[in-house]
């Protein structure tokens, strides 16, 4: 058994699929509409489906806004350089909710950014090995 995906309910496919891809370097790995269910799945990550985990973007036509609950918390990339990867999310006009600094009582480099519909990604610092 693997992680093959998480999906995230999306409400402006094309403003979702810009910040994944510029701000966050993925790829759309495939995209599907589903006229008679009116909505569309996009596949995005960093590799091939198959060998890695990767996020399905759910854009149901005729929804115009979703509550965030409770229960979620937030998808983990992993990074060479937490500080580069937030100026990248700046540049690409998405939101640094934490800069890049160690992590409380730990010394893990981490920082979390939202994309466009506020889901939180937190970038975690690869260590030196």
């Amino acid at each position: 058994m693997r992680i093959a995906h998480t999906m995230i309910r999306v409400v402006d496919l094309e403003r979702s699929l810009r910040f994944y891809e510029k701000a966050l370097g993925m790829r759309v790995l495939r995209r599907t509409d589903y006229p008679e269910g009116r909505f569309t799945l996009a596949f995005v990550g960093y590799g091939n489906e198959r060998d890695t985990a990767v996020l399905e973007l759910t854009h149901n036509w005729d929804t115009k806004h979703y509550d965030m609950g409770g229960a979620f918390g937030h998808v983990a990339i992993e990074v060479d350089d937490a500080t580069g990867a937030c100026e990248r999310v700046t540049a690409a006009g998405g939101r640094v909710t934490r800069p890049a600094g160690p992590m409380k009582h730990g010394t893990t480099v981490i920082a979390f950014v939202e994309d466009p519909d506020g889901y939180k990604i937190e970038f975690v610092e690869r260590r030196a090995a």
